[in-house]
């Protein structure tokens, strides 16, 4: 059996499919970075070279994934918190607060503490840990 084969062998390359995929990507890219997104301003502390002589209270405040707010371990609301925030703020006002959220909360209960904190205008910082730890 013996096939036949008219078809003639190409001598071009069609880069019309290349160049729509290109300029696609190029549309994409230039899309994505001139998209702003808004976020929170981050004034980071600047380190001294002198030693810390003055002690100032430091309250932790802890959300738990359900979304609770334990203030150095015990549960309080969100009302109860700030009530507590400014008393300890008009016995010390240089008094500082670490926010520690579980890496399963969601965002918007973390940030609505932050809220709070520049709103009562409380020195405050946000407790990390290494990964893998």
């Amino acid at each position: 059996m013996q096939v036949h084969n008219d078809a003639k062998p190409y001598d071009t390359i069609n880069v019309t499919p290349m160049l729509d995929l290109a300029y696609v990507l190029l549309v994409v890219f230039i899309l994505m970075t001139t998209a702003t997104i808004q976020g929170l301003n981050v004034s980071m502390p600047k380190p001294s070279n002198k030693p810390a002589t003055e002690q100032h209270e430091l309250k932790v405040i802890q959300i738990t994934p359900s979304g609770a707010i334990l203030l150095n371990g015990v549960g309080v609301s969100a009302a109860e918190l700030e009530a507590q925030l400014k008393a300890v703020q008009a016995r010390d006002p240089k008094m500082s607060v670490a926010i520690k959220g579980d890496p399963a909360t969601q965002y918007d209960k973390v940030i609505a503490i932050v809220d709070l904190c520049n709103r009562l205008q409380v020195n405050m910082g946000l407790v990390t840990s290494r990964i893998g730890t």
